[in-house]
């Protein structure tokens, strides 16, 4: 949690260097500089807490400094994502019409989306057009037109875009269907979307859900507290150990070069990853919901215990959940769902997987990954359409069945994510390969011995993992128990335990590229 870099620089000569904006160290969660200002921050939140606007004004600013440290003087680019949506919401709230309230709906989404594919997809799309006009020279013997085609240009991705677009694209359409009235305050609005715990990595927090809470008193029970501080103690052990040792030590390497290693490694890597990956935002989102919990405000689950899913239509409840339902809610249903007939609803859920492979990352990896998700959901649909009994979910399915869909979908996820994971489809292929074709089991031993720490971790990640709720529930209630004094003491033996687990100083979250 604490990095040497920051003590180093812990002085009145490198205060002014510390609190500028450093490409190669965006402030995140995790780090000491984040620790130290949020007791700061907190310091004189508390005495704010009951005057409404003068509160709003300074976690606006804070949150605002944070995206600065986080994206430079990008955080313009998240002012101007949220003046222009404020503006157009209430436009549309004193337009007469559905016909011209619309407009403004697509105005919107302009703004936003074309923001978005400008940051974000630009030299995708530079590199799909390259290739298609290299294959038609290729075609023709003859291509006069390659020295016009534009090179990849260098363009700096701001931090979390695609997170405060979305939240900002549902606040518009939210307002468009009656389900919430606009906003008069414009610094309401910014504090709504630039609200820190969530900017960065997420969960996407929907305006009906947070807004209401803006105006009460943040007041923090016992309770709360202790729930808060559980869930920021989860996500450092998960982000900050698990992910990052693992990561750093074992499946970067393999995914960096799959032919080096045995199938069984290239496996254990692929096992790692899927960890990891869990590990990284679901340790991301529990701190950012314990944040919120400290400062008074509930955001709704992002995670719940995903690669216990017996089927990829449970998976998808129960993982990254405020993106699944954003995309089910704004985009599925927008395109139809399910109300106009089987193959419709096949399609819709193909082109709303396939967007969000593509909101993931541009490149055709990420494509494909959304793909398989996609048609996995329609095979499985169509599947609970000729066998009811498919239908049935949790508790109300036979046992063994559980187990086996436990099992497979695990393992169909797990595929997924070597796609995701993978620098170029030839890695997945070399990947697979060694799977395939050289798998040699008699190496396991040699990872265990070799790698000891990372099979560890492994280990007590998957099984903490596979843990009944209750037992979750149960530590929760007991870390909420404790004196103040005690809870304290945990903290700083979790920030020791973090720090001798940091080789290589800070790592970003995986989740921070989208």
């Amino acid at each position: 949690m604490i990095n040497n870099a920051f003590w180093d620089n812990l002085s009145l000569s490198g205060l002014g260097e510390i609190l500028r904006y450093d490409p190669s160290a965006p402030m995140l969660f995790s780090s000491g500089l984040f620790f130290f200002l949020f007791i700061g921050f907190l310091l004189i939140y508390i005495p704010l807490r009951r005057h409404t606007l003068a509160r709003i004004i300074y976690v606006t600013l804070f949150s605002l400094y944070f995206y600065y440290k986080s994206s430079g003087v990008w955080f313009g680019l998240l002012v101007f994502t949220a003046t222009s949506d404020f503006l157009i919401a209430r436009m549309m709230s004193r337009t007469e019409g559905e016909g011209r309230r619309k407009w403004w709906v697509v105005l919107s989404l302009c703004v936003n989306l074309g923001m978005l594919a400008y940051f974000k997809y630009t030299n995708f799309l530079i590199e799909i057009g390259t290739s298609f006009l290299h294959s038609i020279g290729v075609w023709f013997g003859y291509a006069p037109w390659a020295e016009l085609v534009p090179t990849k240009l260098d363009i700096f991705l701001p931090v979390g875009i695609s997170f405060f677009t979305f939240q900002s694209i549902s606040y518009v359409i939210d307002v468009y269907r009656g389900r919430i009235q606009p906003l008069n305050r414009w610094i309401d609005y910014v504090f709504y979307v630039s609200f820190f715990p969530q900017l960065v990595a997420g969960p996407i927090v929907r305006a009906r859900d947070f807004i209401p809470q803006m105006y009460r008193d943040p007041h923090v029970s016992r309770a709360e507290f202790g729930e808060g501080l559980f869930l920021i103690l989860c996500g450092l052990m998960k982000k900050c150990v698990i992910s990052d040792y693992i990561s750093l030590n074992f499946v970067d390497r393999v995914f960096d070069a799959p032919l080096l290693y045995t199938g069984v490694e290239n496996l254990l890597a692929v096992y790692g990853y899927t960890l990891q990956i869990y590990c990284d935002f679901s340790g991301y989102s529990d701190m950012a919901i314990g944040l919120a919990l400290l400062l008074g405000f509930r955001f709704n689950i992002n995670f719940d215990s995903p690669y216990q899913s017996a089927t990829i239509t449970e998976f998808w409840r129960r993982w990254h959940i405020s993106l699944s339902s954003w995309l089910k809610d704004y985009l599925y249903i927008s395109l139809g769902g399910n109300r106009k007939g089987k193959l419709r609803t096949y399609l819709n859920l193909m082109i709303t997987m396939l967007l969000g492979g593509l909101w993931h990352g541009a490149s055709m990896s990420f494509v494909l990954w959304g793909a398989l998700h996609g048609v996995a959901l329609a095979i499985h649909k169509a599947i609970m359409a000729y066998f009811p009994s498919f239908k049935k979910v949790g508790s109300e399915m036979v046992p063994w069945r559980r187990v086996l869909g436990t099992i497979f979908t695990f393992h169909l996820v797990a595929f997924g994510w070597i796609m995701f994971r993978a620098d170029s489809m030839g890695t997945v292929s070399e990947i697979l390969s060694q799977i395939a074709g050289n798998f040699h089991p008699e190496v396991f031993g040699q990872f265990v011995t070799g790698y000891r720490m990372v099979f560890i971790l492994m280990i007590i990640g998957y099984l903490t993992h596979y843990l009944p709720h209750a037992w979750m529930h149960r530590f929760q209630q007991t870390v909420t128990a404790l004196p103040l004094l005690v809870q304290a003491m945990l903290l700083a033996l979790a920030v020791f335990v973090v720090i001798q687990f940091k080789s290589a100083g800070v790592q970003p979250f995986i989740y921070f590229q989208f």
